[in-house]
C-alpha cells in the first residue's frame, strides 16, 4: 500500500503562486503564466469529469494552506453558510466573468487603437494603482502588455480575497467559491449527467 503522507511534486505549486506574483511585479508580460491556472482547470474537467486540478495542482489553494495551516495564519472558523449558497458562487462567478470581459474589452480597445496602454493594475476592481516600473516597452505590440496588466489585476485581486477569507475563516474557505471551482464543477455536473 502507498504511503498516504507522501509528498508529490505537486504538493509544491504553492512555490508557483509566489514566483508567478514575483515575475508580474517586475514585468508584466510573465502576466500571461496565469492563463494556464485558467486552461489547465477547465481540461481537466473536461477530460476527466472531475476536480482532481482543483483538489491537488492549485498552487492557490496549496498556498492559503501553507499559510493558514502551516504558518498559523488562519482563525480556522468556519465560515458563514451564504459564502458556500449556489446564489454566491455563481453570483461571484458571473460578477468575475464580467470584469474578465472588460478586462479583454480594454485589451482589444488597445490592439484596435482606439485606447492607449495604461501601465496600473486595478485592486479589487476599483483602486488603480500605478504599475509602470513593470514594463518599459517589448518586441510585443502593446495590446500584450494591456492584457498582462489586466489579467494581473484579476489574478491579485483574487487571491488578496483569498487572504482576507483564509485569515478569517478556514483556510481554503476561498475555494468554496472560486470562480475556477464553479465553472469546474458545473462541467463534472454536465459530464455526470451526459453518463
Amino acid at each position: 500500500m502507498a504511503n498516504s503522507n507522501k509528498k508529490h511534486w505537486y504538493s509544491y505549486l504553492w512555490i508557483w503562486s509566489i514566483v508567478y506574483f514575483a515575475l508580474g511585479f517586475f514585468n508584466i508580460l510573465f502576466a500571461w503564466l496565469g492563463m494556464i491556472d485558467f486552461i489547465l482547470p477547465l481540461i481537466f474537467a473536461i477530460v476527466g469529469g472531475n476536480k482532481w486540478f482543483c483538489n491537488n495542482m492549485c498552487g492557490r489553494g496549496q498556498l492559503f494552506w501553507v499559510l493558514g495551516r502551516n504558518l498559523g495564519c488562519s482563525r480556522k472558523k468556519p465560515a458563514p453558510k451564504w459564502v458556500a449558497s449556489k446564489w454566491f458562487r455563481y453570483g461571484f462567478l458571473a460578477f468575475f466573468l464580467t470584469m474578465f470581459g472588460t478586462m479583454v474589452f480594454n485589451t482589444y480597445l488597445v490592439f484596435t487603437g482606439a485606447g492607449t496602454l495604461k501601465k496600473a493594475i486595478k485592486l479589487f476592481w476599483t483602486f488603480k494603482v500605478p504599475w509602470q516600473w513593470a514594463y518599459s516597452g517589448s518586441i510585443f505590440p502593446d495590446w500584450v502588455a494591456q492584457f498582462g496588466f489586466g489579467f494581473y489585476s484579476l489574478m491579485l485581486t483574487s487571491t488578496l480575497i483569498g487572504l482576507i477569507f483564509m485569515v478569517l475563516y478556514k483556510e481554503r474557505t476561498w475555494c468554496s467559491f472560486c470562480p475556477m471551482g464553479t465553472m469546474t464543477q458545473g462541467i463534472c455536473q454536465i459530464k455526470a449527467r451526459e453518463k
